[in-house]
């Protein structure tokens, strides 16, 4: 697909530290690249056949899923963070990312995984009708209000008034990879790509790719970019109707190869939006293709939990294991609000029974406010995940 692409000037650098090597501290100039105003530009179809499979797997996604959608639904996102966080090299166990969820601050990539979470939950839901700038904003404060780098911190949920940079020194745009457009310019071209992304005469799944790298190409923020950025594909996927209810894990097929998915970004800056359309649509095919075995899975946990715990019927355990899959991560606290007919002390016998039982596992060691995983559910996160990567792996290698 011919693409305008970006435009590269240079302009005066000034170094504001001392910090970094004299090269850093010397350096006058950089050249920055501004993408071009898309709003209003025409964006043929390309790959239709590939688009079609994409967009029927995504809709055969929702059926199969039909009686466990909801908690599906938070699965696929939780899983998504945690893909699209292993991008930006923020990795932790499905144990860590549990106990993170649970409250405990032990570590740091796990929490900023749980944030990733909040944050896709924030734009997702609030993108069934309109892409917002004030959407987008307040899911980058959810993803960085509470960054482990504190110096991040206050930039959270704000545009970027400073140059940033990709690669290259850390003190400077030196030797950088790629430097997006200044600070001044970003403002309107978020209001082109927000336009854009609320147009409805362009396919789905190309408008979703082709806004991401948009949007990873303004770089509006000064950290948190690339997490925000993916899950703007899955609010126009969204909003577009292709997942009404799901979320689809497109970040562990993107994490599947790094190096792939940067010369996509890198490809589309050069004036070819061909190949991340493409991609994209491979991307979507395979996470829903592969999401429909998490999704029988799912229907079939309650009856085998069922026969593992052989709880009373009516008892709390009995009562608690519907529960697990919307909630499988929690409290006893948490998980007695989902009740209003059963004491809380009857809850955590639930809990007890269903632990011994080996439903259900301890997360944290505290006594007060102990976290509790069911580990089918979290084992499937590493078993989606490995499906996912392998599968798109087989598929860009045919």
């Amino acid at each position: 697909m011919n693409w305008p692409a970006h435009v590269q000037r240079t302009v005066p650098w000034t170094s504001t530290g001392r910090r970094g090597t004299r090269d850093d501290r010397m350096l006058s100039k950089v050249t920055v690249s501004t993408p071009p105003r898309i709003a209003e530009l025409g964006v043929p179809v390309i790959v239709e056949r590939d688009l079609a499979r994409a967009r029927d797997e995504a809709a055969d996604l929702e059926r199969v899923a039909d009686g466990v959608l909801s908690p599906l639904a938070g699965f696929l996102i939780r899983m998504e963070s945690v893909a699209s966080s292993r991008i930006e090299h923020v990795e932790a166990t499905p144990v860590a990312f549990a106990r993170a969820i649970g409250g405990l601050k032990e570590n740091a990539s796990a929490i900023s995984m749980v944030a990733a979470s909040t944050a896709i939950t924030k734009l997702i839901a609030a993108s069934g009708s309109t892409i917002t700038l004030d959407a987008i904003l307040a899911a980058h404060r959810a993803l960085m209000e509470a960054d482990p780098d504190v110096s991040e911190r206050p930039y959270a949920g704000r545009v970027r008034d400073v140059q940033n940079w990709i690669g290259g020194s850390q003190y400077s745009p030196r030797g950088a990879l790629y430097v997006p457009p200044p600070p001044d310019e970003v403002p309107a071209l978020l209001e082109d790509l927000i336009a854009f992304a609320n147009r409805d005469d362009v396919e789905p799944v190309t408008q979703a790719a082709i806004a991401h790298a948009q949007f990873e190409s303004l770089h509006p923020f000064t950290d948190g970019n690339g997490r925000i950025g993916r899950a703007l594909i899955g609010a126009i996927l969204r909003r577009r109707g292709v997942t009404p209810h799901t979320v689809l894990p497109v970040a562990s097929a993107l994490a599947a190869d790094t190096a792939h998915y940067f010369a996509l970004l890198t490809a589309y800056r050069s004036g070819d939006a061909e190949p991340i359309v493409a991609d994209l649509a491979l991307c979507v095919e395979t996470a829903a293709r592969e999401a429909r075995g998490t999704a029988r899975v799912f229907a079939q946990y309650e009856t085998a939990w069922r026969t593992q715990a052989s709880p009373r019927a009516g008892s709390a355990a009995d009562r608690i294991l519907p529960v697990l899959l919307s909630l499988p991560v929690f409290t006893v606290e948490q998980l007695a609000r989902e009740f209003d007919d059963i004491p809380e002390r009857s809850v955590y016998r639930g809990v007890q029974t269903l632990e011994e039982a080996g439903v259900v596992q301890a997360v944290t060691e505290r006594v007060r406010g102990r976290a509790y995983a069911a580990m089918d559910v979290l084992d499937e996160f590493e078993d989606l995940d490995t499906r996912i990567r392998e599968r798109i792996t087989r598929l860009r290698a045919a």
